[in-house]
């Protein structure tokens, strides 16, 4: 089931993977597609500030999307088709109003004036219709985060005017409908993603000053063409050149070799509204290089060579690959970015430019990878997936990781389920590459050493202690004093477990190693090691972190999740941002939580990774 499609629910007759409406699993509602409810909150949408509201323009119907049919103040809305382009309000002038949520008449009813230019295109400087000049962008924000939000507001936003014009674009043409079937990895950046990913982009943007004031231009690919610019392209005007022919979306596939030994082939595919002039421009670009074009379904597909072009014209398409099609409909919403591989072609490759383990390759020999970098309006997501991987032999299905049964005041957890099964499958292996690495076999010498002074049987004990799951946390209370609380709960047999914790304790201690005192409460099926017995008491019973809005945003369906880290920046932010200041800090402050999770079953897995924002 796509990952952002509802559950039970198929996507609509026509639909696209890489349009569905994200869903929010936590919430248990699907987001409303139509715009007005996707660019604005429930509670007031988005006031301008200092504006009490305007009065309504002659002849320019009213919306009102809060009233139920039959009650009092409720008025039929006509659509307005045919409005000539000048008679959208103009900005200072009294504006267009729209009411989300409220009655007319009632108290806090206000007129919301969104500042419209006419034809909806942003005039000079203003931003995004607050009729303000956008202030000088800041320095500040250096984290890498910060840095990423922003490129993706000016690259994929651009300026506000074309945030209005481009707000329902979408669909249409994929590169990866006119690439070579026969590609070994493919990645596609599309600057007209669908309208929920660019409301959300949008709604995130406005929580960093260094994004807030990004918005300069009404084209965000030019915010690309500057970029590289500065390092090539200096006889190329984009405005003359570039813009009259170049389309939203780029992909690239790379290409087996043509013959063995060969380095691997490509084919980039660029959309073009306009044949001659993007051959003409592409040509300005390429600076009298080698290359050779073709084009297919509104796209220009540039090679090494004009034959390459022409074969890759004529192939069948990517999108005509099953494996393919069946990766992406798994993935859900692709996003801005997205990204696709069959790992056993890579590895057939692999084995031809060097020699590599057998066994590793064997593992991947059908496997294939595909992610997505996509937005919500409270979070950044780096989603993905893997299938037809080669389970490890005598690998059973690992549990549910074990991390929403912590308790509630949590600041940071890594849990992961499994590790106690691949230590005992995998020993030999691993024996093998700590000698390579070590050199002379020094791990097996230890492990020996190990087992004859104190009794600890590798593989098998450590595969206890590592059980079935293991969960580590870290609590919030305690963090600012002596005696942070932080522990352990493995799901293992509580009995043996225990002995060997008692083994490691006198290995520790015969070598002079200082380490503290840990409580230990052994359970029903569990283990606890904590800083303290009352920690531990805590991480011995079934906590509420799991029912935090915070964690559920964090960790998506965290019930099935078989590994998961999280952190609540919020209830550790006071550490790091007391030694900060200004735009650094305030743009920090906006980070909520990070977490990443996924599950591995059989031959299947994914993964998420999220960023979180106030």
């Amino acid at each position: 089931m796509p990952a952002n499609n509802p559950p039970d629910q198929s996507p609509t007759p026509g639909q696209q993977p890489d349009r569905t409406i994200a869903y929010r699993w936590n919430e248990g509602a699907q987001q409303n597609s139509q715009p007005h409810a996707q660019g604005h909150p429930q509670q007031g949408g988005y006031p301008q500030q200092g504006q009490p509201g305007y009065p309504q323009q002659p002849g320019y119907p009213q919306q009102n999307y809060g009233q139920q049919q039959g009650q009092p103040g409720y008025q039929q809305q006509q659509p307005n088709y045919g409005q000539p382009q000048g008679g959208y309000p103009q900005q200072g002038q009294p504006g267009y109003q729209q009411n989300y949520g409220q009655q007319q008449g009632q108290p806090g009813y206000q007129q919301q004036n969104y500042g419209q230019q006419p034809g909806w295109q942003q005039q000079g400087p203003d931003f995004l219709g607050t009729g303000q000049p956008a202030p000088p962008a800041r320095k500040g924000g250096k984290g890498w985060l910060i840095a990423v939000v922003a490129a993706l507001v000016v690259v994929l936003v651009g300026g506000g005017g074309a945030f209005a014009v481009n707000l329902l674009s979408g669909g249409g043409t994929q590169p990866h409908d006119v690439l070579p079937g026969n590609a070994i990895g493919y990645v596609r950046l599309d600057f007209d993603p669908a309208a929920n990913q660019k409301l959300a982009l949008f709604s995130i943007a406005q929580k960093f000053t260094v994004t807030k004031d990004s918005f300069t231009g009404d084209d965000p690919r030019k915010a690309i063409f500057d970029l590289a610019k500065k390092s090539s392209f200096d006889k190329v005007d984009y405005a003359a050149d570039v813009q009259p022919w170049l389309g939203d979306r780029v992909g690239l596939a790379a290409l087996p070799p043509a013959k063995k030994g060969a380095e691997p082939g490509f084919v980039v595919a660029v959309q073009v509204t306009d044949e001659a002039k993007a051959k003409a421009g592409i040509a300005k670009l390429m600076n009298e290089e080698k290359y050779g074009i073709a084009f297919r379904e509104d796209y220009a597909l540039l090679t090494a060579t004009q034959a390459e072009a022409d074969q890759a014209a004529k192939a069948a398409p990517l999108s005509d690959d099953a494996n393919f099609s069946d990766d992406l409909g798994a993935l859900g919403e692709t996003g801005v970015l997205s990204f696709w591989m069959d790992a056993g072609k890579l590895a057939d490759l692999a084995s031809e430019i060097a020699p590599q383990d057998p066994a590793t390759l064997a593992q991947i020999k059908n496997a294939r990878v595909a992610g997505a970098l996509r937005f919500d309006g409270q979070y950044i997501e780096l989603a993905g997936i893997s299938r037809g991987a080669k389970a490890l032999e005598g690998m059973g299905e690992p549990e549910p990781s074990k991390i929403g049964q912590l308790p509630a005041s949590t600041a940071g957890a890594i849990s992961i389920s499994g590790l106690g099964d691949v230590i005992g499958k995998q020993w030999a292996q691993i024996m093998k590459s700590a000698d390579q690495a070590g050199g002379g076999g020094s791990f097996q010498q230890f492990a020996n050493e190990a087992q004859q002074k104190y009794g600890l049987a590798l593989p098998a004990d450590l595969a206890t202690l590592l059980g079935k799951n293991l969960t580590l946390a870290v609590d919030a209370n305690g963090l600012d004093g002596d005696q942070p609380k932080f522990g352990a709960r493995i799901t293992t047999d509580p009995a043996k477990a225990q002995e060997v914790v008692g083994k490691i304790e006198k290995f520790l201690a015969d070598s002079g190693t200082s380490v503290p005192q840990l409580a230990k409460v052994p359970g029903d099926g569990t283990f606890v090691l904590a800083s303290s017995q009352d920690y531990a008491a805590e991480l011995a019973k079934d906590g509420s972190l799991v029912d935090d809005e915070t964690f559920q945003l964090a960790i998506p369906d965290a019930g099935a999740a078989t590994f998961a880290a999280y952190v609540d920046l919020n209830k550790v932010e006071k550490f790091y941002l007391e030694s900060m200041q200004g735009d650094d800090k305030a743009n920090l402050q906006q980070l909520r939580a990070v977490g990443i999770s996924g599950t591995q079953s059989g031959t299947d897995a994914s993964f998420s990774l999220r960023v979180l924002f106030d």
